[in-house]
């Protein structure tokens, strides 16, 4: 049995960010009993709550079989191979992938929490995703995000 996910990719550290999410999304895509389903454009985003260099995000929806602890490991492995580090909260990143939402699960531990806690107040994880699943604008709360400066930058090639 598969459960559809939503995954955010963003990335703000390296040479060529869109490489990156490229990179990333094949990396889902060759997830164990998993299909990348759908990839929205790329869009360039200032980093919120932080500094640093502007971001490149997108949201992909993945059809997986792994469980949700699972699914989180494997795109924390993903990380470390693209050379993540958590030095503090916020920090710039080579990638940064979140699981935003499984199915309907909602779910609250020391290690994931879903739907994503801040996934209805940022600009760079909604855009994107009602980009691909224009029927989850409900998740929006508030109109912040709406202020937030983000701006699509095009498609990213997958080659899947």
């Amino acid at each position: 049995m598969t459960s559809r996910a939503y995954v955010g990719l963003g990335a703000n550290l390296g040479a060529d960010l869109r490489a990156t999410l490229t990179q990333a999304a094949q990396a889902l895509a060759a997830l164990p009993g998993s299909r990348l389903s759908a990839l929205s454009s790329a869009w360039r985003s200032a980093p919120v709550d932080a500094g640093g260099p502007d971001f490149l995000n997108a949201v992909a929806a993945l059809d997986t079989a792994l469980a949700p602890i699972e699914l989180l490991d494997a795109l924390q492995a993903i990380e470390l191979a693209h050379g993540r580090e958590r030095p503090y909260r916020n920090a710039p990143r080579t990638l940064d992938l979140d699981l935003l939402l499984y199915g309907d699960l909602t779910l609250a531990t020391p290690r994931l929490a879903l739907p994503h806690p801040r996934l209805g107040e940022r600009a760079f994880v909604l855009r994107p995703l009602l980009e691909i699943a224009p029927e989850l604008a409900h998740l929006a709360t508030g109109d912040a995000w709406r202020d937030q400066r983000i701006e699509r930058r095009g498609a990213i090639a997958t080659d899947l």
